[in-house]
């Protein structure tokens, strides 16, 4: 069984994500390659579709007289879901970039990085004349998404966002000035100066100091 099968409900599941991407099929389809009733099938289908690992591509018309059939199929957006790739791929690649550059460059190859991230989240970074604690929550709202356990801590100059774990804790390992990569992010992200206080002495965890200006 993939890694994934498990956190999406097992074999039958996995079965069904399976066959469609090699191609999308219909409930019948389905239900005929998997031995099991079209009844058991949307059963199925429901779940992944709330999920939003398999999605309605299309209703297909035959020509012929009968209902037309609705596709199934697995929608781009999760097929980085459904990937295990991505960590090996990402720690050679850091490998291959640490032999090749010296340490002044690779930190400013993971400060644009994150600046990239930075642009990429909704609203592009920082919007509108809001609040610092509002901004480092949004920040915090960020990094729970790509993985992390965050809390938001108030201190005396300004916010300290700390985390539980790492999302990007295999590449860390490889090259801790991913974090740099982070902290760019979450600076984007609220517009304020920061620091990033990440502990990678066992199991690595985030933490990033937020400092009102002056």
């Amino acid at each position: 069984m993939r890694w994934w099968e498990t956190s999406v409900g097992g074999g039958a599941r996995g079965r069904i994500i399976g066959l469609l991407r090699r191609a999308e099929r219909s409930v019948e389809e389905l239900a005929s390659e998997l031995g099991v009733t079209d009844n058991a099938v949307r059963a199925q289908l429901q779940v992944l579709e709330r999920e939003g690992l398999v999605h309605q591509s299309r209703v297909r018309h035959t020509g012929s007289v009968g209902k037309p059939a609705t596709m199934y199929a697995v929608p781009e957006r999760a097929e980085a879901y459904l990937s295990a790739a991505h960590a090996p791929l990402l720690a050679a690649l850091l490998a291959a970039l640490e032999s090749r550059l010296n340490e002044r460059e690779l930190e400013a190859l993971f400060r644009d990085v994150g600046r990239r991230l930075a642009e990429g989240v909704d609203g592009g970074g920082v919007s509108g004349p809001r609040e610092l604690e509002a901004r480092v929550k949004a920040a915090a709202a960020v990094l729970t998404a790509l993985g992390a356990e965050i809390d938001v801590e108030r201190t005396t100059s300004g916010y300290l966002l700390r985390g539980h774990a790492c999302p990007l804790s295999d590449a860390v390992r490889v090259q801790p000035g991913v974090c740099r990569a982070i902290e760019e992010l979450v600076a984007g992200v609220t517009g304020a100066s920061v620091a990033e206080c990440c502990d990678r002495s066992g199991s690595s965890k985030c933490c990033f100091d937020v400092r009102r200006s002056a």
